[in-house]
């Protein structure tokens, strides 16, 4: 069988693995698979939405380019409002 220094030798997952027992997954073990998944998947749903759009190419580029530069507007002037509150001190 195994002496007391075969023993020491082993490390933590060997030893329960010995026993019959294994060592308990954590929330991370189950998380970031399901979330890689559920990434890949919105993006690919992204892409198939996008190929089978309505519109040309053109057209859907432009509304989308349109779209994105009035949320980044939208984003800079709440940004600036929110630095002259600040420098108010309101």
């Amino acid at each position: 069988m195994f002496g007391i220094n075969d023993l020491k030798k082993l490390d933590k997952d060997e030893l329960l693995n010995l026993i019959g027992l294994e060592t308990r997954k954590e929330t991370t073990d189950y998380l970031l698979p399901a979330l890689g998944a559920f990434t890949v998947g919105v993006l690919l749903g992204v892409g198939v939405g996008l190929m089978l759009a309505p519109k040309p190419g053109n057209e859907l580029r432009s509304d989308l380019r349109n779209r994105f530069q009035s949320g980044q507007d939208a984003l800079t002037g709440a940004g600036a409002t929110r630095a002259e509150t600040v420098t108010r001190g309101v």
